[in-house]
């Protein structure tokens, strides 16, 4: 469901000097997120289970531990990031070309976002097929696209033409595509909501944005992360309101939720990683508890202005990062220093 480069495998921070070292805890981070995804979604259309085995109502100020997979992964994004990124550099320093390689990524979560989110909207009689089958031939050419053929050294001849026979593939579904309008005609692709994917695409963008021009500024992740939890509890407190609600792909960064659990996540994995050398495990594990302590105090005092995944108040997404920040601590003891999942 996610594509596998968004939490690209961690080798070495934003350094190419740096000598290769894997964090095990991002990995173990990740895989335990995505368990309990897998979990949460088998048991969505289960009945009589209890209340707190679901998202929370949206207008209820609570929060289940369902409500915390999604930032738990977003938070998980923000922890490899700054590795992924210095991976493709040091392949090719271009920034032109890390801003390409952001452009295509992001797209494309939210072309496939837009293709789950209209599947169930398709008109057979206008379109010839079913929904089903117009997202799943979508889902196809897309990853005919995005697949990195240069590890399939038995294919790795035609990778470009598979990938041209991709982008061919999802341009002509989206051109074939038809629905039936509010007014009863026909009408095109349904971009209002780009389903999770697509959320997770424009957020990861607009991270970027902020974090590629200000990479090596040491304080600018926790910098870009206070002011993303302004936004969020201005906007939470009715009191910054943009005229029109601008859709995502104008605004990318929404009420600033989505975003400030990404860069979370780079804020912690800057303790673990400074610079050209790795920190003191000791120094970094405190810091990181310490983040995660005060994020859940600020989201103690915010609590007035709600409690919500849905509404994505900014209690929600402290509360979050700051369970995430000490679980990675946790994890980081246990994984790198302790070494006893090894």
């Amino acid at each position: 469901m996610i594509p596998a480069e968004l939490a690209a495998v961690p080798e070495r921070p934003f350094s190419v000097a740096v000598p290769a070292h894997r964090i095990a805890s991002i990995d173990v981070f990740r895989g335990l997120t995505m368990a309990v995804m897998i979990f949460v979604n088998a048991l969505d259309g289960v009945r009589g289970l209890p209340w707190w085995t679901h998202h929370a109502p949206a207008r209820a100020d609570v929060m289940t531990y369902v409500d915390m997979v999604f930032p738990f992964f977003l938070f998980a994004i923000g922890l490899s990031l700054p590795i992924a990124m210095e991976r493709r550099v040091s392949r090719d320093p271009s920034i032109r070309g890390l801003w390409a390689h952001v452009i295509l990524r992001s797209g494309s979560l939210v072309v496939l976002g837009l293709i789950l989110a209209n599947a169930g909207k398709a008109d057979r009689s206008c379109m010839g097929i079913g929904g089903n089958v117009w997202a799943l031939l979508g889902i196809f050419s897309a990853s005919l696209f995005l697949i990195d053929y240069s590890v399939l050294k038995r294919i790795q001849p035609f990778g470009r033409i598979l990938q041209g026979v991709g982008l061919l593939g999802v341009a002509g579904l989206f051109a074939i595509f038809r629905r039936r309008s509010p007014a009863g005609g026909a009408a095109w692709i349904d971009p209002s909501y780009p389903e999770i994917l697509g959320l997770i695409g424009c957020s990861y963008f607009a991270v970027a944005a902020l974090y590629i021009p200000t990479r090596r500024w040491k304080w600018a992740a926790a910098v870009w992360f206070v002011l993303l939890i302004g936004i969020c509890a201005l906007s939470a407190a009715r009191i910054l309101v943009v005229p029109g609600s601008p859709p995502i792909y104008v605004w990318p960064f929404g009420n600033g939720a989505l975003c400030s659990i990404i860069v979370a996540g780079i804020l912690t994995t800057s303790f673990f990683r400074d610079g050209s050398s790795v920190v003191r495990p000791g120094r970094a594990i405190a810091l990181s508890i310490i983040f995660g302590s005060l994020s859940l105090i600020a989201g103690w005092a915010l609590a007035p202005l709600g409690i919500s995944k849905i509404r994505a108040t900014p209690t929600w997404s402290l509360w979050c990062v700051g369970a995430a920040s000490i679980l990675f601590a946790v994890l980081y003891w246990i994984c790198d220093m302790r070494r006893l999942l090894r």
